[in-house]
């Protein structure tokens, strides 16, 4: 099977590609911004990514195309119009590909989506399931949610099997972002006041994630489906701070601050959306991954954070 990998050097893409490379009568082909060394032998250089894109010497003989770059969410984002500059890669990029994939005979799109699409918490609502209509907040979201709407009806006209993925936090070994900042400030030893914090989040370790994807490149029955995938286990803020403390070999020291004085502080400072993001839920019903493609997700969260602290504790060296 010959696979076509975009995103290959990124966060989730360079795992993919590590994993794929290991599997028999697979040859895979990375399509790259530019010329780097760690990709596979079959790299092809396609330039930035937006509605020009030229993939003509990538997708020749591709089965399958797993497409995972994207322009990321950024928290502050400077740009004058956050949404064009989103749409260009996500929308107009993904719609590109997508068409040129159908032209060269492709016969599966894997696209890599967030669960954004779906919103930003689900305090006390249900956990969030495929079947919800969307209801995407910021402009990352929204362009995540047009460019699913646009391979669905691409899907519709041409027989292409469009396979749709939402994942939400990813982590694991180089994971940046917030996740990593919340790794740090438990390194330092400060007592942390998350001890009242029993909120519920799904997440997904990045090696949970790589094996889905995996899952849905190969198994018929995921062929023209929408899934949201997690690790099966939604963990609080306390518990989470609690295993990364465990993992450096230190102790929780958490103190037990009211949840209220979060949200008060959030409302004060005008940061609500970022303190829900701290103390809220998000929750993601993944049963239709495990029940739909018989997966199982092959590493455990305390298994993923491990990894993840083990990886920090090596750099920070």
């Amino acid at each position: 099977m010959n696979i076509l990998l975009t995103g290959a050097t990124g966060f989730v893409g360079s795992v993919l590609l590590s994993e794929l490379t290991k599997l028999p009568d697979f040859r895979i082909v990375a399509a790259v911004r530019s010329a780097v060394s760690n990709t596979s032998d079959d790299a092809v250089v396609v330039g930035n990514i937006d509605g020009t894109t030229d993939y003509s010497s990538a997708l020749n003989g591709v089965d399958v195309v797993v497409h995972s770059a994207a322009r990321a969410h950024i928290m502050r984002d400077e740009v004058a119009d956050p949404l064009a500059e989103y749409r260009k890669v996500n929308v107009e990029g993904t719609l590109n590909l997508a068409k040129q994939a159908v032209a060269a005979g492709v016969k599966r799109f894997v696209y890599i989506s967030s669960i954004k699409v779906n919103g930003e918490s689900t305090t006390r609502l249900p956990a969030f399931i495929e079947a919800d209509a969307a209801k995407p907040e910021d402009p990352y979201g929204v362009s995540k949610c047009e460019a699913e709407e646009g391979l669905r009806l691409l899907a519709q006209e041409t027989g292409l099997e469009v396979v749709i993925i939402r994942p939400p936090l990813v982590y694991g070994p180089g994971v940046k972002a917030n996740f990593l900042s919340l790794v740090k400030l438990s390194a330092s030893g400060l007592p942390l006041p998350f001890g009242s914090v029993k909120n519920k989040r799904s997440m997904v370790y990045v090696g949970n994630l790589v094996s889905f994807i995996i899952r849905c490149i190969q198994h018929p029955a995921a062929a023209n489906q929408t899934f949201l995938v997690s690790d099966g286990e939604d963990v609080s803020l306390r518990n989470l701070v609690t295993y990364i403390r465990l993992c450096l070999g230190r102790s929780p020291r958490l103190l037990p601050v009211p949840v209220g004085l979060f949200k008060l502080a959030g409302v004060l400072t005008g940061k609500r959306g970022m303190v829900d993001r701290l103390v809220g839920d998000l929750q993601v019903d993944s049963s239709k991954a495990r029940s739909l493609l018989g997966w199982v997700p092959p590493y455990t969260v305390e298994q993923g954070i491990a990894a993840t602290v083990a990886d920090f504790m090596s750099k920070d060296k």
